[in-house]
């Protein structure tokens, strides 16, 4: 029981994190595309990609539409965290990773918790508990 609470907790805080982010993606637009360039990113051609990536993310990972998508999901979100709290780190920024790095602990809560909370297990979550 405790960790279907755990998973739904940590999958609901990691689904705001993403929903937060793509809403501020849209709104401040500018001010995004400006942080982005000074990570060396080409703002213009990521900002669009990254808003339609966390949205989707946490669409496949509630939904369950298929386990495979869903695992699919969480390795693209574990990248895109690793990546980007590298990326603050990497520029000498480390509030900047501080996002990333809560990101990435609810991430791991909710992976090794699914299969508690879901009908249809995921093979690979099994490993990641071992």
């Amino acid at each position: 029981m405790a960790a279907t609470y755990i998973y739904w907790s940590s999958t609901i805080l990691l689904s705001l994190l993403y929903l937060s982010s793509a809403f501020l993606y849209l709104t401040k637009g500018d001010w995004v595309r400006q942080t982005l360039a000074g990570l060396n990113y080409p703002a213009p051609y990521l900002v669009p990609l990254m808003i339609v990536v966390k949205v989707l993310g946490p669409i496949a990972i509630l939904s369950r539409v298929s386990v495979p998508l869903s695992d699919l999901a969480y390795a693209g979100i574990f990248f895109h965290l690793v990546l980007s709290g590298s990326a603050h780190l990497g520029v000498r920024k480390p509030m900047g990773a501080l996002p990333a790095i809560i990101g990435l602990a609810l991430l791991a809560a909710s992976f090794t918790a699914q299969n508690a909370a879901r009908d249809v297990p995921s093979p690979y979550a099994q490993l990641a508990v071992r």
